[in-house]
Parts: structure tokens; C-alpha cells; sequence
């Protein structure tokens, strides 16, 4: 019997993060072709959810195990499903959102499998190209990002 698959046979739940500096740069890293998909994208970052784990803690989970670095958790955004179209499969995840400052001393590629760099950038002059949810949710918050005070 084959496993199921969060995102495919089930709606997946993750936790994405917004890693900025509090100077208005903001964190991503470009993804390798281990990725399960997006392979050579730029991203914010993020993770599924793990069973009893909410998405507070799983997002302070995922910066550390890819970044190395702890977090503070300064706003969440509202939930929003991400369907997207990935090998002839349609793909949907449900995506909780989070503001989140780092130390931009401390960070590093704490997943180099999945990273082939990372990077900070102002929203602005985000690198390209950018994956997909990354592009939706710009858009979707981009009075939310705009508001910003750095």
C-alpha cells in the first residue's frame, strides 16, 4: 500500500515565515534540486506542520532547523490554501503565515541539501525567479508588507 501524501492525497498544512532583520531586508534562500519542488526557486521558507504541533511552534522549528537561528514571532498572517498545479498533480496546502525577526549575525544554511544559498533582500529587489506560494503571498498581503515599519 502506498503512503499518502500531505498536499496531494490530503490538504498539508504549513507553517511559511518572513525572516527580516527589523532594517526591512528580508531573508531567503534559493532552493536545490533536492527540493521536493520549485527546484532552483527563491524562497521565504517554511515547513509542514507536525501532528499535535501548532503552527507557532512549527514555524519556530523550521527557521531553526534551516537557518540555525531562533526566532521571535512578531505577526501572524491570516491562513490561505496554496493550490498549484506540480507534475501533472494538483497540490493543495493550507498556509499559515508569520512575521518573524531574526539575527541576520546568526544565520546560516543549517539545511545545505535543500539550500543552495540564501540571502537578504529588501521587498523591493527580491531575487528571481521566485516560487510560486512566495509570489502569491506578496500579493495576497501586499497591504500587510507595505505597512511594514522598519
Amino acid at each position: 500500500m502506498a503512503q499518502m501524501r500531505a498536499g496531494i492525497d490530503y490538504i498539508g498544512i504549513s507553517a511559511v515565515f518572513y525572516c527580516h532583520d527589523g532594517k526591512g531586508n528580508f531573508l531567503l534562500h534559493q532552493r536545490s534540486d533536492k527540493c521536493r519542488d520549485e527546484q532552483g526557486r527563491w524562497d521565504f521558507g517554511g515547513g509542514q506542520l507536525r501532528f499535535g504541533e501548532t503552527p507557532e511552534a512549527g514555524v519556530l522549528r523550521e527557521i531553526q532547523e534551516e537557518y540555525g537561528v531562533r526566532g521571535k514571532i512578531e505577526r501572524q498572517f491570516p491562513a490561505h490554501s496554496l493550490l498549484r498545479h506540480d507534475r501533472g498533480k494538483t497540490t493543495h496546502w493550507l498556509i499559515n503565515n508569520f512575521l518573524v525577526r531574526v539575527d541576520r549575525r546568526q544565520v546560516r544554511i543549517n539545511d545545505p541539501e535543500k539550500m543552495i544559498k540564501i540571502g537578504w533582500f529588501p521587498l523591493k529587489r527580491l531575487p528571481k525567479p521566485l516560487h510560486s506560494g512566495a509570489r502569491l503571498s506578496l500579493k495576497r498581503y501586499a497591504s500587510i508588507f507595505s505597512s511594514l515599519n522598519f
